[in-house]
């Protein structure tokens, strides 16, 4: 029996279909790679060994990953020896920038979805703030201290990173009200309001407005934070506020800032001023890491690259290196860049589930997969190596070009000549965005699936629900042949 038109654009469809899942599923290169070169560790007066010709960890590294699980819900602690898992804690819904503190417990920021201390808000409410957690617990990793407030809702409110500065004194990001705290066993001791900088609107919490998502201790005065939707780096000092930003607002870019809807002249001086950084330098960037003193690394997200900017001498940012794709995967929303002791990056490349380690030249050490079977992608956020966590340079030099602080480290920097390391180019406006909210939503779609798979699976079912149409409605006509 010859088979009719439809019949025949629906089988067409549906063995496309096939073919190219079957093929990427064929040619898709490991998450996993286990034996990672060996890493420098900081000598006595700060400087980094690279290489181990001193003193070298363990071809199994220790690495501490902080999982966020969907995008609410599942979250959870991990620590690995190699690529061997060594413990969890899951007890909130979910966790982001996780570090290990000189007692061997683990600060980590974490949410929670349900809760019934409320304060003003409705019981139940979310809460957002940060935990120490103990590996060692007589039933297992447990939680031994915990810093938390209610916040109106958990979406774009959560507390994304918090840093250990000296003694009982911590500083954490306050997405919910777009602050910056730093807090003494318990109690604020200092605060910066991002308002003192960008024109708020009359009330922050009911939208995502600047969604500031990390901060990070440069030394006990200094502070690195990223203020994600403004594609912007500030530099705080205590006692004066912005020192230095990274990306300035340079009469260009306010446009990409206006256009989502978040940033806006809200103080009705129409003077269009919003501060908005140009979105190719960074776009709605995470975790970035100073390396000394007009260099840091970013995880720059929004682009999906790991970017090392290098201040120029007009006063810009440019990058100095960057990083697409590694292990034959590309970058899919990375949220964590670190340079190690050796020189190596530590990587999380959070819709592709993995964090690896990667040289400068693009070679991938040592990585793990986060992924695992079940309704939860178990997407990470932030990984630190142990026992460094994420090192900070210095902030400025001496006259003779030597460091100000004798507690510091020197990071390596790139030569500042651009370096791409692998420029794919593979981005497809309106397919990249789609691939991306299928990987953060559905755990069984596989990280090999990108912009062509989805093209080509858009085709095949467009394919098999064409060709079913016409079947039904002309399930006599053939198939015409030439």
């Amino acid at each position: 029996m010859a088979l009719s038109r439809g019949q025949a654009l629906a089988l067409l469809g549906a063995g496309l279909f096939v073919v190219v899942l079957v093929v990427g599923a064929a040619t898709a290169p490991s998450r996993t790679v286990a034996g990672a070169e060996p890493v420098g560790t900081p000598t006595a007066n700060g400087t980094a060994v690279s290489g181990g010709t001193d003193t070298a960890s363990s071809v199994d590294p220790r690495t501490l990953v902080g999982v966020q699980g969907k995008w609410v819900g599942g979250g959870n602690v991990r620590a690995y020896s190699g690529t061997t898992e060594e413990w969890r804690e899951s007890s909130a819904d979910s966790y982001f920038e996780v570090s290990m503190l000189p007692d061997d417990t683990v600060l980590a920021a974490s949410a929670d979805e349900s809760a019934s201390d409320c304060g003003d808000y409705e019981s139940p409410c979310a809460r957002t703030g940060f935990r120490h957690i103990d590996p060692t617990g007589t039933d297992g990793p447990g939680i031994v201290a915990e810093y938390s407030f209610p916040v109106k809702r958990l979406t774009d409110s959560e507390v994304h990173a918090v840093d250990h500065v000296s003694d009982d004194e911590y500083v954490f990001v306050d997405m919910a009200d777009e602050r910056v705290v730093v807090v003494e066993n318990g109690t604020t001791a200092w605060q910066w309001n991002a308002s003192q900088r960008y024109d708020a609107p009359p009330d922050p919490t009911a939208r995502d407005w600047l969604h500031i998502n990390d901060v990070d201790v440069i030394d006990e005065d200094r502070f690195l934070v990223s203020v994600r939707n403004a594609n912007q780096l500030v530099v705080l000092e205590r006692g004066e506020g912005v020192v230095e930003v990274v990306n300035e607002d340079r009469g260009t870019s306010d446009e990409s800032c206006l256009a989502s809807g978040r940033l806006d002249d809200f103080d009705g001086a129409d003077d269009g001023d919003v501060r908005c950084g140009d979105p190719s330098v960074i776009s709605e960037q995470h975790n970035p890491q100073w390396l000394g003193p007009g260099a840091v690394m970013v995880a720059d997200s929004g682009n999906d690259r790991v970017v090392e900017l290098q201040r120029t001498e007009d006063g810009s940012w440019e990058p100095a290196w960057v990083l697409r794709e590694a292990g034959g995967i590309e970058l899919d929303w990375p949220r964590d860049a670190d340079v190690l002791p050796n020189g190596n990056v530590l990587v999380t490349d959070s819709l592709n589930r993995r964090v690896f380690e990667v040289t400068r030249e693009g070679r991938v050490v040592w990585s793990i997969s986060t992924g695992e079977p079940g309704d939860n992608p178990h997407i990470p956020y932030e990984a630190d190596r142990l026992p460094y966590g994420e090192m900070a340079g210095p902030y400025e030099a001496s006259p003779d070009g030597t460091d100000r602080s004798d507690d510091t480290v020197t990071l390596e920097t790139a030569d500042g000549n651009g370096t791409d390391v692998a420029d794919t180019g593979s981005s497809i406006p309106g397919l990249t965005l789609a691939v991306a909210g299928l990987r953060g939503t559905f755990s069984w779609v596989p990280v090999w699936f990108g912009e062509f798979h989805l093209a080509v699976t858009v085709l095949a079912l467009g394919l098999v629900v064409g060709g079913g149409v016409d079947h039904w409605r002309n399930p006599d006509r053939p198939l015409q042949r030439g």
